[in-house]
């Protein structure tokens, strides 16, 4: 497995478009934390919350909810998808899996009121309201999309913020773009090194399967170290340094997103291909340890 230190920013937005600026490629610089070492669930951590969906039909309410706050208006980082709610052409579970699919399609404005003219649609499923958590072991067993212009993510923000986007932390589990396929990206945005400043901190690792088999994404979570890793094997780190919260806002509660963006600043570099549309993200399951 090669590891290299990644030059690319984070893909995924806040959640104020305001707030959340382009994303631009990322300048190297010291604390860029390429790593390689055992990962995976560390000893002494049990499971306190899991869906594994079993059961066919809408994910279930009682643990998802569906992010659509900015569709009328467009998403940050000039994305071209609308995001729809509990709408199974774009979030279903079948087959043991959860299926986040994207397509190329309009819609009727009549239907869907919050339409902004975009001409591609997905979903974006958080925990929000639903669970959050503060420090732990996450596993997203995946399947990624793939083909030019898609840009699937697991990852994570701060649940209710105080602040802004980045002041309040985010952690990129798994970033993919679909011209640069089989690449990894996972990442941590602060309000010191962040895709503003082109200096977030950032690495990646290569599954070159990643659309055709399934990886697990992971991230350990302490007070004092960030870990992401894909099949107990960390290619990234992020350490606090105590320096304050600029530097680590990673000290409460943050909730989990799973998405499928469409073109972008970063994820639309080298365009969209309309004809691989629909596209697929399959997640096995999603588990979350504590100590």
């Amino acid at each position: 497995m090669t590891l290299l230190l990644a030059n690319i920013a984070c893909g995924s937005d806040g959640t104020v478009s305001d707030n959340t600026p382009p994303q631009q490629p990322a300048a190297a610089g010291p604390g860029m934390a390429a790593i390689s070492e055992a990962g995976g669930l560390p000893a002494g951590y049990s499971l306190v919350w899991s869906d594994e969906f079993d059961v066919d039909g809408l994910p279930d309410e009682q643990k998802w909810a569906y992010d659509t706050a900015l569709n009328p208006t467009g998403w940050a980082n000039h994305e071209l998808e609308y995001y729809s709610n509990a709408r199974p052409e774009n979030s279903r579970v079948e087959n043991g899996a959860l299926v986040i699919e994207a397509r190329h399609e309009d819609l009727d404005p009549a239907q869907f009121p919050d339409w902004g003219g975009q001409h591609y649609t997905s979903a974006r499923l958080v925990t929000r309201n639903r669970a959050s958590w503060t420090f732990g072991f996450i596993e997203v067993r995946a399947q990624l999309p793939c083909g030019v212009g898609t840009w699937p993510a697991i990852w994570t923000l701060a649940d209710v913020p105080q602040l802004h986007w980045p002041a309040d932390g985010e952690i990129d589990i798994m970033e993919h773009v679909g011209f640069d396929p089989g690449v990894i990206h996972g990442t941590t945005h602060t309000t010191d090194y962040n895709g503003k400043l082109h200096n977030e901190r950032t690495a990646t690792t290569d599954a070159p399967d990643a659309c055709s088999a399934f990886h697990r994404y992971q991230l350990t979570w302490t007070p004092t170290r960030i870990t992401i890793g894909m099949d107990d094997r960390n290619y990234f780190q992020y350490a606090n340094d105590g320096s304050g919260t600029a530097e680590w806002p990673f000290s409460g509660p943050q909730y989990l997103l799973l998405n499928i963006a469409v073109g972008g600043d970063w994820g639309g570099q080298q365009g969209v291909d309309d004809t691989i549309f629909p596209v697929r993200m399959l997640v096995d399951y999603v588990r979350v340890y504590q100590k």
